[in-house]
């Protein structure tokens, strides 16, 4: 099983480049504008979409504190639909609204109902603490579930394939098989590796402007940078979870419904700048979506199909 679409690093790092030196992803959306002329656009190329219940399912790999477990499952538990858990506006359902645009403006098929499903823990790493993309893709297909996006999420010493060079997680799909196709995401805790490629704007950048880092809503850099990681993967997946569904651009190198925005996260953001955020006045840190238990998070902007532009939350 092959990935078949890597969060770019690249695109993560538009917001901490000066701006003659933007990523790839920002390049190519230039392009777009300035030679053809034509509003900017994701386009439905008639494949598959993930639809109805879904259940998302945590795979740990590696060693996860309990506090980080638990604000990786509050994440996603924010995302169902009529959730038991009442959150506070701007919300992460909110947040989940603006993807399923897609689904009752494009595509006509029935938004995706996510929830959180079962966790599987690997504290030993079975399969060493140095994985390949095959050790990914057979991670994360195991075992395997029906109506089911199984996310692989590696702990901080753990080196994945790629990762911090050119990417900071990624999702892809299985082959075609009697049983079905399978989508899969992973994600890395950047925290002792690279976190200010991974997890800006909680950590300096590498490159461009040095703004000080914001705060982490939830007090943890690594884990609140996966969150960023995450969501926009999540968006990806259930809109082009096997190539042939939303995206901009070749399909050989997608920018898709959040990876379309990179770095923006609220309203005025320029390279260096993530937006206008709130602020929590008891811990100084910045977010821009309430979640479930109380939570706080910051969310990548999606790219709004009514209206061919980024849209956030604040």
């Amino acid at each position: 099983m092959a990935s078949r679409n890597d969060f770019s690093l690249l695109c993560l790092l538009l917001v901490s480049s000066l701006i003659f030196r933007v990523s790839f992803c920002s390049r190519k959306l230039t392009a777009i504008a300035d030679n053809d002329k034509q509003p900017l656009t994701i386009t439905y190329h008639n494949g598959a979409l993930l639809t109805g219940p879904i259940s998302v399912n945590l795979i740990w790999y590696g060693n996860f504190t309990a506090s980080q477990r638990a604000i990786i499952s509050d994440f996603i538990a924010s995302l169902a639909v009529g959730g038991s858990q009442p959150q506070r506006s701007p919300s992460v359902s909110s947040w989940w609204d603006m993807t399923e645009k897609y689904f009752s403006l494009q595509s006509k098929h029935a938004p995706p109902r996510l929830t959180l499903g079962d966790q599987i823990f690997d504290g030993r790493c079975s399969l060493g603490k140095s994985l390949k993309n095959a050790d990914i893709a057979s991670l994360a297909a195991k075992p395997r579930w029906p109506r089911a996006i199984n996310v692989l999420l590696t702990a901080d010493d753990v080196a994945v394939e790629g990762f911090c060079m050119s990417r900071c997680g990624t999702h892809g799909s299985s082959l075609r098989s009697e049983s079905g196709r399978f989508a899969y995401i992973w994600v890395g805790n950047s925290a002792v590796q690279c976190p200010g490629q991974c997890a800006w704007p909680f950590h300096q950048p590498v490159y461009g402007p040095q703004a000080p880092p914001l705060v982490a809503p939830n007090g943890d850099v690594g884990v609140d940078g996966m969150i960023i990681n995450l969501a926009s993967l999540i968006t990806g997946t259930v809109t082009n979870p096997f190539g042939n569904g939303f995206f901009m651009g070749p399909a050989e190198a997608p920018l898709e419904v959040a990876t379309a925005c990179p770095g923006v996260y609220g309203s005025g953001a320029y390279p260096g700048y993530a937006g206008e955020l709130l602020v929590d006045p008891a811990t100084g840190a910045s977010y821009n979506a309430n979640g479930a238990h109380g939570r706080k998070f910051l969310l990548p902007a999606i790219f709004d199909p009514s209206t061919a532009s980024c849209s956030t939350l604040v």
